[in-house]
């Protein structure tokens, strides 16, 4: 057993799997150390239990100038700004997250199922006009989220076409760290003038919710809160409806699961589970405290692998198999702890909307190249495909 530290960029697990190094690690030890890009020594933690011990320990901050990454050229950085509570510990992140949770109602979210049926729909029709072979991830699994967290915020229709424009820039594959950062700028300020807007003119959504709610937040704190709902409304999403519809295909004797209305929500659960598309998170220890019978310095870094953790035999019968008809409760997709995803009841609307969608339109639904020619974000932060053509049967 080598005790050298982990570096990054990890070795691909294959289409499906987490890295190779922290499949094997979880085994043998599964808290390690590891060096991360800006040289400094850290740890990986591997083990389901044990990043659920992790996450819910306040010892351990989100804080995001305390924490090193695993990202290659990420350098220091500042403080999470007003409103970025993502990046920030209690009472700050409380503060925060209690007027979101306000925001994300039931009743929200049942009006929001309608309208991701409705979405859904015009974007088949779409393809179904358009005929085969089609990207799915620029006709389907792309617009879809966008589409919706629009809708959530309450971005005018005038405004969309600005709007997805420089969203997708942001994540393009082929962009340049400048082209990302001019994209970046390009919505920051559309979202200045939407909150400027919001203000003279609320209407029914979530961002008119904040804007009048007696929080009193400024601009900034609402701009920064928008962009943060953009980022996680758009990519964990389009990537889980891409990847998954790739997994799908691999496996289809599992689709009939999916498009029942009695299983859909536990197949998601499975999908969530099986797919790698979240790579982990960073805490950062502010005093010394023992994981595993190891001791964590203060100031160290320990990146949880989420991937493995729904991969862990110790919570998972044959983890590594896809299984739409397992009990998949008990997965760390969302994280864990304080910082849970916010958003994940709205990704799994979407989630259960899609699919379904999706498969009962082309019950032949099929890729247009072989699988090993589909390409993979195995080069960005977020996993998934860049591209999934597909094809269908059309009436003759």
């Amino acid at each position: 057993m080598t005790t050298e530290p982990l570096t990054f960029p990890l070795t691909s697990g294959g289409t499906f799997s987490p890295p190779k190094e922290l499949m094997a690690m979880r085994g043998e030890r599964p808290i390690a150390r590891v060096r991360y890009p800006d040289g400094k020594l850290g740890w990986m933690v591997t083990r389901r239990a044990t990043i659920r011990e992790v996450l819910a320990n306040p010892v351990f901050s989100a804080r995001q100038e305390l924490r090193s990454t695993p990202f290659s050229g990420a350098g220091p950085t500042p403080p999470a700004p007003p409103g970025m509570f993502i990046g920030m510990d209690p009472p700050d992140h409380t503060h925060y997250r209690r007027l979101l949770t306000g925001q994300f109602t039931v009743r929200r979210m049942r009006l929001l199922t309608e309208r991701v049926e409705e979405i859904a729909e015009e974007h088949l029709d779409r393809m179904a006009a358009a005929g085969p072979p089609v990207d799915l991830v620029r006709a389907y699994a792309s617009p879809i989220p966008a589409m919706v967290i629009c809708e959530l915020l309450g971005v005018p229709q005038d405004y969309r076409t600005r709007f997805e424009r420089e969203a997708a820039e942001m994540s393009r594959r082929d962009a340049t760290p400048e082209e990302r950062q001019h994209a970046m700028v390009g919505i920051f300020s559309y979202l200045g003038e939407l909150v400027g807007r919001k203000r003279v003119e609320p209407t029914d959504d979530l961002l008119s919710g904040l804007v009048t709610d007696d929080a009193g937040l400024t601009d900034e704190e609402l701009t920064n809160l928008a962009f943060m709902l953009l980022g996680a409304g758009l990519d964990t999403t389009a990537n889980s409806l891409g990847l998954g519809t790739f997994a799908l295909l691999c496996h289809p004797e599992q689709i009939p699961v999916i498009t029942n209305p009695e299983t859909v929500d536990n197949a998601v659960e499975e999908l969530l589970r099986f797919l790698p598309v979240v790579p982990g998170t960073v805490r950062t220890a502010l005093a010394d405290v023992e994981v595993e019978g190891v001791q964590v310095r203060a100031g160290e870094s320990v990146m949880v692998s989420l991937p493995t953790a729904n991969r862990d035999p110790e919570r998972f019968t044959d983890p590594d198999a896809l299984d739409l008809a397992r009990p998949a409760a008990g997965h760390v997709a969302f994280g864990h702890g304080v910082h849970q995803c916010l958003g994940q009841q709205l990704a799994r609307v979407e989630l259960r909307v899609a699919f379904p969608a999706l498969f009962r339109r082309f019950p032949s639904l099929r890729l247009a190249v072989p699988p090993a020619e589909v390409p993979l974000r195995d080069d960005m932060i977020m996993y998934g495909v860049h591209e999934l053509p597909v094809a269908w049967d059309t009436e003759s």
